[in-house]
């Protein structure tokens, strides 16, 4: 009697084109995977060059505040701060409203109001503007930060 080999192998001739089905499945879940993986890592990238553009952005304005006492300090009462450029890539806008008693050494223009008491005397209100130029491609939207302080004279 002779033994035959066909028990475990059921149908041997339909499985020619399985193998290939297979290998394009792996295929396209692999290809699925980088395409999402590289979508991922081009955001990640935007979103890191961005917060650190805004990190330095508050740090300027953090400076452009002491930079405006030691300017007002440095000038007398009434003093304006033009704007100006860090680095060439930061633009910092500095307004000043002073804050005095009646009669105010400033001009109407340069006072924001005038306060009744000698205790309040001599403030300024500060509004600073940190912006990245827009001339230069370091990020793909604006990145603008905004500042208000009061400070004693």
């Amino acid at each position: 009697m002779q033994r035959k080999n066909y028990i475990l192998k059921a149908y041997p001739r339909q499985k020619k084109g399985f193998a290939m089905i297979t290998a394009i499945i792996v295929v396209l879940i692999i290809s699925t995977i980088m395409a999402l993986s590289l979508a991922l890592t081009a955001q990640t990238s935007k979103r890191t060059i961005d917060l650190y553009l805004y990190e330095q952005v508050a740090l300027h304005a953090k400076s452009a505040a002491e930079l405006a006492l030691l300017d007002i300090a440095q000038g007398g009462p009434c003093t304006t701060i033009a704007p100006y450029t860090i680095d060439g890539f930061y633009d910092v806008n500095v307004s000043l409203k002073y804050i005095y008693t009646n009669p105010s050494p400033c001009s109407l223009a340069l006072t924001y109001f005038e306060v009744a008491t000698p205790e309040q005397n001599g403030s300024v209100l500060m509004d600073m503007t940190v912006s990245v130029r827009a001339d230069q491609n370091l990020s793909t939207e604006p990145i603008r930060y905004f500042r208000r302080s009061i400070q004693k004279l």
